[in-house]
């Protein structure tokens, strides 16, 4: 018997069960697949020793704390990226708790205090989280980019004294990296080559196929102000030959490849695509497509716009994971560009203040690059909507001005056109405001962000029916998409009047703001659901002491009063006040 100081992770599997029950062998592959793939290889990376597993759980001792949290932090990570195109109810996934204590080792097993700690705090971790004791966390804190929130103490099951307990969180706050030479070079943006597809018929005739469908993809691709897109001349110097991924991606500056392949089989077409990183040498996506054979060229434009639509995203969530894995060389006004948009997406006031000196940072870098000066309006817009300014009619000074800027450098930019025709619906100049989508629209189809606002502004115009697919088709073209998309869907199918597949839109949000609950309290409203609608109305307070109904109707946009009045109809009723005419609607 040994004893001696060590960290413990103890993980196990959320809903082992259930998943058991409905499908054990798929189940039990499935985990084996992950032990092998991801689990046991961070382990080992990580210096660590597996003392044992369970159906669902493992004891994993590390001998550094640094070495014990990094394998956490990286199996969740690849877990969620892994997950992501998992249905929520086959999703294999973890909680992991970690504490540093005297281990007792004998015959090959763990036992003490500082186990049974480490396994009572893993139930308290969330699905996909990681928990750890106050230990842990003071040893950690300076040596890993990693956020640590404070869980306060409590008490576990079968342990005597309370413990203070602290959550890791997966997505750190970004570090500042100091100035260089090399981080003042120009904007940087992914390199995308796309290979001429093989074709697989057999059939000559099928070659223009193959062909047009790839210069198709490159003019699509091209169109995407975020790529950098290589051009035809030098991916057809590779037609027909043999292709060594890392050779040709490096002698084209390319970080990213597109390669594919058709195939005509009777009277239907398949084409198949991935994507590769051939810096990391890693797959990042693949697709097939099968189609009946009935129109050639209408094969071509479909399959070319689900490829286009769907591979800039891809790209994109690649390049933040690179972001999150490592300290990029130099922060160039891409990576800062990327970076605050990540932030922007998570629409809370800590993480707009850091997306706007990430952002600002990218406009000193590079200040003739139009992108950045319209995500800086769009941020800056963000925090103007908010509250989350000192100065509204400076920041609105601020706002406008960074698009004039943008307008002039770039007027085809997707992005520019996008962030005016959300300004100006913010105005209230609806007219201004489709001029500026419909152009964002004609610049790039497939782009989420233009999509759903597409959906948002039809939702205005007093057109919610076609809002709601226009919003629909931003979350199939991006599956990532942010968590505000269920929003805008929750806001339109009220207004159109589907008052139960509002409340399940705006239910997927993990955290709701008083606006949002005021609209679910409307729709519970005029369900007749008063007890609901009454509860939701305390969020709203609970979140707003001074809301206003009528106040709160003023930062609509809708064109047609009618729309208005139904959202004041279902306030009244839930009980948010009287307003102007409540006397009169709330008997309606």
């Amino acid at each position: 018997m040994e004893q001696r100081l060590a960290a413990v992770l103890a993980a196990d599997m959320a809903g082992y069960s259930r998943l058991m029950e409905a499908d054990e062998a798929g189940t039990l592959a499935r985990l084996r697949t992950h032990r092998i793939e991801l689990i046991d290889p961070a382990i080992e990376k990580n210096k660590g020793h597996l003392i044992k597993t369970t159906g669902d759980g493992m004891l994993v001792e590390f001998q550094s704390v640094t070495d014990a949290v990094k394998c956490a932090v990286e199996i969740q990570s690849r877990m969620k990226r892994r997950n992501a195109d998992v249905a929520q109810d086959r999703r294999i996934e973890f909680r992991i708790g970690i504490n540093l204590g005297d281990i007792i080792f004998e015959d090959d097993d763990i036992f003490g205090d500082g186990v049974n700690i480490a396994a009572r705090i893993e139930q308290l971790a969330d699905v996909g989280g990681i928990c750890v004791t106050a230990a842990v966390a003071m040893q950690v804190a300076d040596r890993l980019e990693v956020s640590i929130e404070d869980l306060g103490e409590k008490m576990l099951k079968n342990i005597s004294r309370p413990i203070h307990l602290f959550r890791v969180a997966l997505e750190g706050t970004l570090p500042v990296f100091p100035e260089t030479a090399d981080a003042r070079r120009s904007v940087s943006k992914p390199a995308i080559v796309v290979l001429p597809f093989d074709n697989m018929s057999g059939d000559p005739d099928q070659e223009f196929f193959a062909d047009g469908l790839t210069e198709d993809i490159i003019t699509e691709l091209s169109r995407r102000h975020e790529l950098f897109v290589i051009s035809r001349n030098s991916s057809f110097v590779y037609k027909n030959q043999p292709v060594n991924v890392r050779e040709v991606a490096e002698k084209l500056g390319a970080q990213y490849l597109v390669e594919g392949s058709v195939r005509k089989i009777g009277d239907r077409v398949r084409v198949t695509v991935q994507l590769i990183d051939a810096v990391n040498d890693a797959h990042i996506w693949a697709d097939k497509y099968d189609r009946r054979l009935d129109d050639i060229f209408a094969i071509q434009d479909e399959v070319t716009s689900a490829i286009a639509a769907t591979l800039p995203g891809r790209v994109e969530a690649a390049q933040r994971d690179l972001l999150a894995r490592t300290k990029p060389a130099n922060m160039a006004a891409y990576e800062c560009a990327l970076a605050a948009k990540v932030l922007h997406h998570r629409s809370t006031v800590a993480d707009n203040r850091q997306a706007r000196a990430l952002i600002d940072r990218a406009v000193a870098l590079d200040p003739g690059y139009a992108h950045a000066h319209a995500w800086r309006a769009c941020i800056l817009g963000q925090a103007w909507v908010h509250g989350w300014c000192d100065d509204k009619d400076a920041a609105w000074a601020e706002i406008v001005s960074e698009l004039d800027r943008a307008l002039a450098l770039d007027d085809n930019d997707a992005d520019v056109h996008r962030i005016l025709a959300a300004v100006n619906v913010n105005n209230n100049a609806l007219t201004t405001a489709r001029y500026h989508q419909e152009r964002a629209l004609s610049l790039n189809p497939n782009y989420d962000l233009v999509v759903v606002q597409q959906g948002e502004l039809l939702m205005w115009l007093g057109r919610p029916e076609e809002g709601i697919e226009w919003i629909c088709k931003a979350m199939q073209l991006n599956p990532h998409h942010p968590e505000r998309f269920w929003s805008h869907l929750g806001k339109a199918c009220f207004s159109a009047r589907q008052y139960g597949e509002s409340i399940e839109a705006f239910m997927h949000l993990s955290v709701m703001d008083h606006a949002q609950h005021a609209f679910v309290a409307a729709c519970y409203g005029c369900l007749g659901d008063d007890i609901a609608a009454q509860a939701h109305m305390a969020k709203v307070r609970a979140l707003a002491p001074e809301f206003d109904i009528d106040a709160f109707l003023a930062t609509q946009h809708y064109v047609q009063e009618s729309d208005l009045q139904r959202l004041r109809n279902g306030l009244v009723k839930a009980g948010a006040g009287s307003g102007s005419v409540a006397s009169e609607i709330a008997a309606q």
